[in-house]
């Protein structure tokens, strides 16, 4: 169960942004969806812990991250989420191995113990990784540097998993298996996953609940089991998709288009 109710604001010399959102679900799979701008990835690196809302509150399966009327702020450390960043973030001077396992060193932990060897071997595996564990990042294809940081981000044995785009530097042709290896990946991990996306093909092939973004908003809720609804405001969203293979999908893509 993740539940966010949060306000922050954020500004520079050209622009000021505020950012209040509010949602709840409890489902394997969830998508903040919208456009560029609307105040996702805000969202997300809050959830983290990378940005302090202003006031409101995070909690994750009964854990309180953030409440700024009791004082709490959870170290981005300690609260066990893996964050999946749009860029991938992988370190270039790092192998394989070396950023997976990222995660489970500090500057007081130099060595992994043997089950947590064990782990980034399992993780390796896993993800089809271990021919290239010792190969730097740059020698690698863009779905190759995702399983990469997707492993790092398992690596922590995180509660959720915070995904930012995580198709959109890829090339088209590579999306359709990736997205279908994402889900597998969840499922095997049994680890819910909250994404943030603009492409309304992502929200149709994996998430269960999508919360609909604008100008900083949730606007509105859908459920895509069965296409229902719960609308907070109306404003236009914009965007346009392919047709869809079934007349479900067909509902759900104009339901998210047309908000």
């Amino acid at each position: 169960m993740i539940d966010v109710d949060i306000q922050l604001s954020v500004s520079d010399a050209r622009r000021h942004f505020d950012l209040a959102v509010r949602f709840a679900c409890d489902v394997p799979f969830a998508a903040l969806y919208g456009p560029s701008g609307a105040g996702k990835t805000l969202t997300l690196q809050a959830i983290a812990g990378l940005l302090r809302p202003t006031r409101g509150h995070i909690r994750l399966d009964g854990r309180t991250l953030f409440d700024s009327a009791a004082g709490i702020d959870v170290p981005a450390p300690q609260r066990r989420v893996g964050y999946l960043p749009q860029n991938y973030a992988l370190f270039p001077h790092l192998s394989v191995v070396e950023n997976v396992a990222f995660g489970l060193k500090s500057w007081r932990k130099r060595r992994l113990t043997a089950d947590e060897q064990a782990h980034v071997q399992t993780l390796l595996d896993s993800f089809g990784l271990a021919a290239m564990a010792h190969s730097r990042p740059a020698t690698l294809s863009g779905g190759q540097q995702q399983r990469v940081a997707l492993a790092r981000a398992l690596a922590c044995q995180p509660q959720v998993l915070l995904l930012d785009e995580p198709f959109a530097a890829l090339h088209p042709s590579l999306r359709d298996s990736l997205r279908a290896e994402l889900a597998q990946v969840r499922r095997e991990w049994g680890i819910p996953a909250l994404m943030i996306t603009h492409d309304v093909e992502d929200v149709l092939a994996l998430a269960d609940v999508a919360f609909v973004y604008d100008q900083g908003q949730v606007v509105s809720q859908i459920d895509l089991s069965d296409a229902s609804e719960r609308s907070f405001a109306r404003q236009q969203i914009g965007g346009q998709a392919p047709g869809a293979a079934t007349p479900l999908q067909a509902k759900l893509r104009q339901m998210l288009l047309n908000k």
